[in-house]
C-alpha cells in the first residue's frame, strides 16, 4: 500500500495513489522457528557458518528453495480503513479497502511485524497466509507511527499451524550488499520476489509521521502492496521492511528499507515500556558551523566542531539545559562535526540526530557543550517527548478523533497536520498552491507549545443560522481570546463559554477579527443549529469525556 500523507478515498479498491512530492509510502540471522530470541531478535553470535542459513528453507514443490528466504512466513495484510473527516469532524469518510504485507516473526508469541500506515484507521484487519484461501481475523497490538512499525496477532491457532518465523539480523548492511524484497504487491494475487542492491544508508524522513530515522535505500522494486513485506540479504537474513519509495515523476527504482536497528528499538520499546513510547528527539533548532568566521566569533579553537542551537522548544527535555547561543559538541561522547554529522561506520556519516533516536525515553545523556567560551558537561536527567503544538496525526491520542466544538453555529477545531491536508491539500504549505492562510502557516513552522495541553484553536466555518447572519464568510481563522481571556486549548473555550456569566460572547480572531454572539441566545441556538444541520452532538468524545468527568468531581467535592 502506497502513501504519502494521510489516506483518502480511493478511486478504486487498492488501486495505487499517487506520492506527494519525492516520496511516496508503500506499501537473514538465519530463517529459524520460534521461541530462540524474544520477538524474533537475531543472537549476538553472527560467525554462524552461512551455508546453514541457505540449508534452513525447506525444500518445495515450486523450487524456490534456492533463494534461501522463508518464503511462508510472508503474509498479506488485508484492512478496512475508516478515516475521520477533518473538515467535517463529527462525521467519518466513506470507508475504503486495501491490501499490503506483513511477516511473522514469533510464532509462539504469536507477532507479526507489518507497517503502520497499512492499518491506519483500521476498523477490521486480516492476515492471508501464502497459498492459503483463507483470510483470518488479526488484531492490532502495538503500533509505531514514527517508526511505521506495527504489530499484530491472529488468535485463531490454525493460522499458525506449521509457520516458520523471520528472524532480525542486527547489523546494518553495507552498500552495494545483494537484497530481496518480498511481499504481495499490485498486479497480482500471489507473492512477488523482486531482488537489488543497498545502495545508501542515511537518516531520511518517514512519510507515515515526518519523522526522521536511520533507513536503507535500494534499486530493487517496491510497489503499492509491498508496505510491510521483508527485505532478506544473500544468506535469507532479514534486513529490514519495505515501507515508501520515490515517487516515479523524481526518479527510477528508488526505494526504502527500515533497518531492523529502528524495528529492534520499537519491538525493545515494548518489551522495556509495556507500551511504544516513541524515538526521542532533543527538540532544538541549531546551525551548521562549516564557516571559519563563525566559529571564530563563538571562540571555537581550530580543533573543536559542532552545532550551534538557535532555538530551543519551552517543553523539551533539555530547555533548562541548553541555552541559544550554546555550541554542541558532543552527544554521549560522540562528536558532531560542523555539518551536523556523526561517524557512524569507517567512510560512513549521519545525521547526529540518529543518536538521540537511538535512546529511550526516560534515559540520561551527555552533551558537551561551548557557552561563552568555556567548555560544560552537562547531564540530562531523562528524556522526556516535546509537547507539539500542532500534532502530526492523532493515533496516539485516546479517541483518534478530531476535537471540535459547536458554539450556535460556530465550529471550532484543533489545528492539526491532517486538518490542514483536508482543507487546503497537501501542499497546504507552498506558497504556489492554494496554501492556508499565512497566519496559519506561520504559527505551524515557528510556534512552539509553551506548557503541556497547549492547542490552536481555529475558528472552521459557520453554520447557517439566524444568530450567525453576517459571518456566514468566516473561515479557517485563529482563535485568539474569548472575552479577552488568551486561548489555550479547545477545552478552555468550552469551559469559558459555559461559564460565561457576561451579556455578550465575544470572540477575538486573526487580523482582529471580533466577532459576537449574546450568551443566552448562543445557548439556545446551538442546539438548533445541530438539529437543522444533522449534527449529533455539540462537542467530540473527548471533550464530553472531560466535561462529564469534571460534573462527577464537582458531585463528589459537594457531598
Amino acid at each position: 500500500m502506497v502513501r504519502t500523507r494521510l489516506p483518502r478515498e480511493p478511486e478504486k479498491e487498492d488501486a495505487p495513489r499517487k506520492g506527494s512530492k519525492d516520496v511516496a509510502r508503500h506499501g537473514k540471522k538465519r530463517r529459524g522457528v520460534a521461541g530462540g530470541s524474544p520477538l524474533g531478535l537475531q543472537d549476538d553470535d553472527d560467525d554462524e557458518d552461512e551455508e546453514d542459513a541457505l540449508g534452513a528453507c525447506e525444500e518445495d514443490e515450486e523450487g524456490l528453495e534456492g533463494l534461501g528466504v522463508p518464503l511462508d512466513s510472508v503474509v498479506k495484510v488485508w484492512c478496512v480503513h475508516s478515516t475521520p473527516n477533518f473538515s467535517l469532524p463529527w462525521q467519518r469518510r466513506r470507508q475504503y479497502r486495501s491490501s499490503g504485507s506483513g511477516f511473522v516473526i514469533d510464532a509462539e508469541r504469536r507477532v507479526i511485524l507489518t507497517n503502520a500506515h497499512c492499518i491506519e484507521w483500521h476498523t477490521q484487519v486480516k492476515v492471508q497466509r501464502r497459498g492459503c484461501d483463507t483470510k483470518h481475523l488479526a488484531k492490532v497490538v502495538s503500533v509505531g507511527w514514527e517508526a511505521d512499525c506495527a504489530v499484530l496477532t491472529v488468535e485463531n491457532d490454525e493460522f499458525w499451524r506449521d509457520i516458520k518465523a523471520v528472524q532480525l539480523k542486527k547489523k546494518v548492511p553495507h552498500l552495494e550488499e545483494h537484497v530481496l524484497c518480498v511481499g504481495f504487491p499490485v498486479g497480482g494475487d500471489t507473492i512477488s520476489v523482486t531482488s537489488g542492491v543497498v545502495s545508501r544508508v542515511e537518516v531520511m524522513t518517514y512519510a507515515a509521521a515526518c519523522s526522521e530515522l536511520l533507513g536503507i535505500q535500494i534499486d530493487a522494486a517496491i510497489n503499492s502492496g509491498n508496505s510491510g513485506g521483508p527485505a532478506f540479504n544473500a544468506y535469507g537474513e532479514c534486513l529490514g521492511m519495505a515501507f515508501q519509495s520515490v515517487s516515479s515523476d523524481s526518479a527510477e527504482n528508488i526505494g526504502y528499507v527500515i533497518p531492523t536497528v529502528v524495528i529492534m528499538h520499537f519491538l525493545n520499546d515494548l518489551l522495556k515500556h509495556g507500551s511504544y513510547t516513541g524515538f526521542p528527539t532533543i527538540g532544538i533548532e541549531t546551525q551548521t558551523m562549516e564557516n571559519p568566521h563563525l566559529r571564530e566569533a563563538f571562540g571555537m579553537s581550530p580543533t573543536q566542531k559542532g552545532l550551534l542551537v538557535n532555538r530551543i522548544a519551552p517543553t523539551c527535555a533539555v530547555a533548562t539545559l541548553l541555552q541559544a547561543g550554546d555550541v554542541l559538541l558532543s552527544f554521549d561522547n560522540e562528536p558532531i562535526a560542523n555539518d551536523g554529522t556523526v561517524l557512524y561506520r569507517k567512510h560512513e556519516r549521519v545525521a547526529f540526530s540518529w543518536l538521540v533516536a537511538q535512546k529511550f525515553y526516560g534515559e540520561p545523556a551527555q552533551l558537551k557543550v561551548l557557552r561563552n567560551g568555556e567548555l560544560l558537561d552537562l547531564q540530562l536527567e531523562k528524556l522526556h517527548p516535546e509537547v507539539a503544538l500542532v500534532p502530526v496525526h492523532l493515533f496516539n491520542t485516546k479517541h483518534q478523533v478530531p476535537s471540535y466544538l459547536i458554539v450556535a453555529g460556530l465550529v471550532f477545531t484543533t489545528l492539526t497536520v491532517p486538518f490542514l491536508r483536508s482543507e487546503f491539500g497537501e501542499e497546504w504549505e507552498c506558497e504556489a498552491c492554494a496554501s492556508a492562510p499565512i497566519e496559519i502557516v506561520h504559527r505551524v513552522i515557528h510556534q512552539r507549545a509553551e506548557e503541556q495541553g497547549e492547542q490552536l484553536v481555529v475558528l472552521t466555518q459557520v453554520l447557517a443560522h439566524d444568530l450567525t447572519i453576517g459571518y456566514e464568510e468566516l473561515e479557517n481563522m485563529l482563535l485568539l481570546d474569548v472575552n479577552g481571556v488568551i486561548v489555550k486549548n479547545l477545552r478552555q473555550v468550552l469551559a469559558l463559554v459555559d461559564g460565561c456569566q457576561e451579556e455578550f460572547l465575544r470572540f477575538t480572531l486573526h487580523n482582529n477579527l471580533v466577532l459576537v454572539l449574546k450568551a443566552s441566545d448562543a445557548r439556545t441556538a446551538t442546539p438548533e443549529a445541530l438539529e437543522k444541520h444533522g449534527i449529533p452532538s455539540a462537542s467530540s468524545p473527548d471533550l464530553e469525556a472531560e466535561a462529564s468527568c469534571g460534573v462527577e468531581a464537582q458531585a463528589v467535592e459537594a457531598a
